[in-house]
């Protein structure tokens, strides 16, 4: 860990001062260093203590502030990707003081939000959307005439530039006579490298006012005398950028489209910045910018570990040192999968591990350590990582693909298509499924049971520990067909056992038995159910059967048909939706039972869902948001003590 000193100053007098960007605007040019300096300075203090993302946006410090300072925001908009490179932003539109709730209960959203501010344009938390959402506004800025000319910028980062709906995008604006400018930040890829003064003089000249006043009168000159047809432009344009790679040696990955592409600049000189974007904002239909960044920019350890420093928690402002971790404590659930992908393709060399963009957020690094060739690492295509894994099961090899719940839910189509109509051996193992916290509900996992039970032939299972996750992960393999299993963020509540057993399919588990009432629960909350119920027991005399689920699809009819023949009241819980979930499936199942022509009583008992309401649930801790919807081991409790008064 970097020991040196960073030496940050705290003191922010001119950031102190702007309290919107029409206050930024209103500062001499050469005052602007000065900001960035200070907004840097503002960051490293405040997130030291109050955790987010901390790279990406002290790498795009420069370019938020050349943004705000030549576009009329919040009328011109600005439209950001993902949005980990948004805070300087929502330092300078309002949010300085309120930056210490930031992905807080009650507090600023971690993301832009437009229920936040209006500066916000667009919700942004899934990569690669930035640049369809701006094509949308700069088309809906061309209709409406009778309004001064609006400005669109998408602002996308070199990763979530190779997802596959920012591909759709720049197909579409190529096509496009829209006014949309595309700012690329490119911190890590390289797409071009800068070749020396030349390069750089090119690059000036053709974002140059001369320069392209020049053009445009030409341009008019031909089309006047039918010179030039719309298909003409679009191949000069490509012709223009071919001829910019030929001159510099190099090629980028925009030659080939009509878009007119400027740079690369540095991005992080912000007199560079505002220069071209000076230049080059009121040029007609659609351009890119390409500008080169530092992850991490001005925080020595940042620059020089950008990953591990793209969320790091707590850290020390002035040393950037951070507490370590116990190694008492019990294992993170991405771990635990981690380490048993490892453990079975030792013994299995049919087994290759997939994920999109996430090796560490979902410890698939694990397997890419020991079996780089076996480890799949697509970037950010969850859609393609699910049909790339229905093409490795077509011909014999056993993929496990890691992708975050609220991920997935960009590939649904292709787990249907794809993977479930043919029964490929696809396992699906769903990282931070539930009430994920902090990153609020743009990240929450919690539609998977919902959107996952439908598909005909799937396995979905849900472990209440560390140990029954190794157990499903060993299962598996087993089956013929695919098999979702999916687990929360964060700590396992125990240490593993050690001991691995193959877990029948489709069927629970009964924690405890009771006559008074049934509570069914798949994974994690088994818990606090479990204290909930001590807790109640001992204060109504009552007995309460407990059964863990584990399997929303297919059910353990067994469990069911005993349930049902209690005739007492059942309660099911879940962290994830109750429209659809694990409570929906079992309430149609128990109808399905009780109306079938071979049952002479038809009433069924009182059944009570709980688990995530219909609502968008905010940002704040997973303990919070747990009693937030009603079911941390207090509402259970309040819930099962409501039934039995």
């Amino acid at each position: 860990m970097e020991k040196e000193k960073t030496n940050v100053d705290a003191t922010t007098p001119l950031l102190d001062t702007i309290d919107s960007p029409a206050d930024l605007r209103k500062l001499p040019a050469e005052r602007l260093p000065q900001v960035c300096a200070e907004l840097r300075s503002f960051l490293i203090n405040s997130l030291s203590s109050h955790p987010g993302h901390f790279a990406s946006s002290m790498g795009a410090v420069e370019l938020t502030v050349a943004l705000h300072y030549v576009f009329n925001t919040p009328y011109d908009r600005i439209v950001w990707d993902v949005g980990h490179q948004a805070y300087c932003h929502k330092l300078l539109t309002g949010r300085r003081d309120a930056f210490s709730t930031n992905r807080t209960l009650g507090g600023l959203s971690g993301f832009p939000s437009p229920k936040e501010s209006e500066y916000d344009t667009f919700t942004a938390g899934h990569a690669s959307n930035s640049i369809s959402a701006g094509l949308g506004m700069a088309v809906a800025a061309s209709v409406h005439k009778d309004e001064p000319h609006r400005n669109v910028v998408a602002v996308i980062g070199d990763a979530s530039i190779s997802g596959g709906l920012a591909f759709e995008g720049l197909n579409n604006a190529a096509n496009s006579n829209s006014d949309l400018l595309i700012i690329l930040n490119d911190n890590d890829m390289s797409i071009d490298r800068n070749v020396g003064s030349l390069n750089s003089y090119l690059a000036h000249l053709t974002s140059s006012k001369g320069y392209n006043d020049l053009r445009y009168s030409l341009a008019g000159i031909l089309r006047k005398y039918n010179l030039i047809t719309d298909i003409g432009k679009g191949r000069i344009t490509r012709f223009n950028n071919s001829l910019k790679s030929l001159i510099n040696h190099e090629q980028n990955i925009f030659e080939g489209l009509n878009i007119r592409y400027f740079g690369p600049f540095d991005g992080n000189n912000v007199a560079t910045v505002v220069k071209v974007l000076n230049d080059i904002k009121d040029f007609k239909g659609p351009r890119i910018l390409h500008l080169r960044t530092t992850k991490g920019k001005g925080f020595l350890p940042a620059e020089k570990d950008p990953a591990t420093w793209h969320a790091p928690g707590i850290f020390d402002p002035a040393t950037g040192e951070r507490p370590q971790e116990s190694p008492e404590k019990p294992p993170k659930y991405q771990d635990i999968f981690g380490s048993t992908l490892v453990e079975i393709a030792d013994s299995h060399p049919e087994v290759v591990g997939i994920t999109a963009a996430m090796p560490s957020g979902t410890s698939m690094n694990k397997l890419a350590e020991k079996y780089p060739e076996r480890t799949f690492d697509v970037g950010i295509s969850e859609g393609h990582a699910v049909t790339f894994s229905g093409g490795l099961a077509k011909d014999g090899l056993k993929p496990f693909v890691a992708i975050y719940s609220s991920f997935l839910q960009r590939a649904y189509s292709h787990i249907i298509h794809d993977v479930a109509i043919e029964g490929l051996p696809v396992t699906f193992c769903i990282d931070r499924a539930g009430l994920v916290g902090e990153d609020g509900p743009t990240h929450h996992g919690v539609f998977d049971l919902a959107y996952l039970r439908s598909i005909p032939g799937m396995t979905i299972a849900a472990p209440r520990n560390g140990d029954e996750l190794r157990r499903l992960m060993h299962t598996s393999l087993t089956l013929a067909g695919p098999i979702a299993i999916r687990y929360p963020r964060g700590r396992a509540k125990n240490k593993l056992s050690g001991t691995i057993e193959h877990v029948t399919i489709g069927k629970g588990v009964r924690i405890k038995d009771g006559n008074d009432l049934a509570v069914l629960t798949i994974g994690t909350v088994a818990d606090d159910t479990t204290d909930a119920i001590k807790q109640a027991e001992h204060d109504t005399g009552k007995s309460i059967a407990h059964y863990d689920m584990r399997f929303v699809k297919p059910l353990d009819s067994d469990i069911l048909t005993e349930v049902a023949r209690k005739r007492c009241p059942i309660i099911t819980i879940e962290d994830g939706t109750v429209n659809g979930g694990m409570g929906s499936a079992v309430l149609e199942w128990l109808a399905d039972y009780f109306n079938s022509s071979e049952r002479e009583e038809t009433a069924m008992p009182r059944l009570i869902r709980m688990g995530v309401p219909d609502r968008f649930i905010p940002q704040g801790t997973p303990d919070q948001l747990h009693h937030l919807c009603g079911f941390d081991t207090e509402g259970i409790y309040k819930t099962i003590k409501s039934i039995l008064k």
